[in-house]
């Protein structure tokens, strides 16, 4: 016999049943509230977002948050140096848990045009842990909002994400 099943007929309609960890997985992927850090011209991209023609609010993460201890989502947008680089990270480590970074155009990814230079980080995921990659030199505003929805899957599915990526397959098998 199921819990649902000891649901009087009269209150089937009105009853919703459900875990809490559920409960916590779907309101943590509605109100993810980013950082607001920008290192290059995606920044702009990633400000129009939340602007008025494409509205990042309605999903629920209109809240760019101006300090890192307030903030659970670090949307590294441009091209990192080596010498931002110890700024990002204690950016990062000022996050409390669980915290998530979104690697934003070519230049987070992999360097961009920049990836032959001496002072241009080759790729974000060298220093931090990458959740979500979106592609583009910038890439566009609703690019980012898929990213971000790609995220909200991440967190409220977490066992979905790692049936479909073949390289955690082999780490959660092995052990």
């Amino acid at each position: 016999m199921e819990v649902r099943d000891l649901v009087p007929p009269i209150l089937k309609d009105n009853v919703v049943v459900t875990t809490i960890d559920s409960l916590f997985k779907w309101a943590h992927g509605n109100s993810i509230w980013p950082l607001s850090s920008g290192l290059a011209c995606c920044a702009i991209e990633m400000m129009s977002t939340a602007a008025a023609r494409f509205d990042l609010s309605r999903f629920g993460y209109e809240v760019f948050r101006p300090c890192p201890r307030q903030a659970d989502l670090l949307i590294v947008a441009g091209t990192l140096t080596w010498k931002m680089t110890p700024p990002l990270i204690r950016l990062y480590e000022e996050m409390p848990e669980p915290k998530y970074v979104i690697a934003m155009g070519s230049c987070a990814i992999a360097g961009g045009p920049f990836a032959d230079s001496y002072s241009v980080v080759p790729g974000i995921d060298e220093v931090l842990p990458v959740d979500v990659y979106i592609p583009g030199c910038p890439p566009r505003p609703e690019a980012l909002i898929d990213g971000m929805l790609k995220l909200k899957e991440k967190i409220m599915h977490p066992e979905r994400v790692e049936l479909s990526d073949p390289q955690r397959k082999g780490q959660v098998a092995n052990g």
